[in-house]
């Protein structure tokens, strides 16, 4: 059989395919958002993982991008510095500073300072989040607090400054990073699920208050993510039955987050508004 003519047409296809294919400079938009050139986005907790991943794939749309981290040390503004620098070898705007985003008052100076640097808002990311797990039972009171406090209180923080600007211009995307841990949960994770489901709840709240002066509001929940501060701390067994246990075979990538959260930003998704779209591989079948 290997031996056929329409066997050797075929492998002589596909080395020619081969062929035309060169190595590219830097990655490709994952998605084509014309719309997205020149617009202003601001992204929580930019400088790592899923939020660093939504930044670059807005900036290569021609995005001018903001984002916020937090300054825990010499290696968290470092990552800021190269994440900055990545972005504005794409020829767009930035603006980065730290900003905790438990704080209202620190959100609500960073959104306005946001609008001063980069001439308005018109994407909002809300991806800045942290897990401490621990059975309810052991789980401190600042355990408690701090998660929901950064996951639930920081995009409410978020969505509450960046609505006026959104409601006046008629025009808005904000995007929530849930989880797939806001739909489902499991042993030892009652304040992250707990503040996960807050969040798609805020989504929809905000979808129905927000969707009359065109503004769309939706929330990406992925699930097992390589090479984010939330997986590092899990241990390798863990992280095979996640694999094992997606339909696919395997974990996430930042950017397969970060090309879904462009889709919501993107004009082909003007008619989806309190979605919640998971990317987890086929993770919760």
């Amino acid at each position: 059989m290997s031996d056929s003519p329409l066997s050797e047409t075929a492998t002589e296809a596909v080395e020619a395919l081969l062929d035309e294919v060169t190595a590219e400079p830097q990655p490709q938009p994952l998605l084509q958002a014309e719309n997205l050139s020149g617009k202003v986005a601001i992204v929580s907790g930019g400088s790592r993982g899923i939020g660093r991943a939504v930044a670059l794939e807005l900036a290569r749309c021609g995005t001018h991008v903001a984002f916020c981290y937090l300054d825990v040390g010499d290696e968290s503004r470092r990552e800021a510095e190269e994440v900055a620098s990545e972005l504005r070898q794409m020829a767009v705007r930035v603006f980065f500073r730290s900003c905790d985003v438990r704080e209202s008052s620190e959100v609500g100076s960073f959104v306005a300072e946001t609008d001063e640097e980069l001439g308005g808002i018109d994407v909002l990311v809300n991806n800045a989040g942290i897990g401490r797990d621990s059975p309810m039972w052991r789980m401190a009171d600042h355990d408690w607090e701090a998660v929901i406090r950064t996951n639930l209180d920081g995009a409410f923080y978020f969505t509450r400054a960046v609505a006026p600007f959104m409601r006046a211009q008629e025009y808005g995307k904000i995007v929530n990073i849930t989880s797939v841990y806001g739909i489902r949960t499991e042993f030892g994770i009652s304040n992250y699920s707990s503040s996960k489901a807050g969040l798609i709840g805020l989504t929809r709240s905000s979808a129905v208050e927000l969707g009359p002066k065109n503004i769309n509001v939706n929330a990406v929940a992925p699930g097992y993510v390589r090479t984010t501060r939330l997986t590092e701390g899990v241990s390798p067994e863990i992280l095979d039955r996640a694999r094992e246990r997606s339909a696919l075979g395997r974990l996430g990538d930042p950017r397969d987050v970060a090309g879904v959260v462009l889709f919501l930003c993107s004009e082909a998704a003007r008619h989806i508004t309190g979605a919640v779209i998971t990317v987890d591989g086929g993770y919760v079948l």
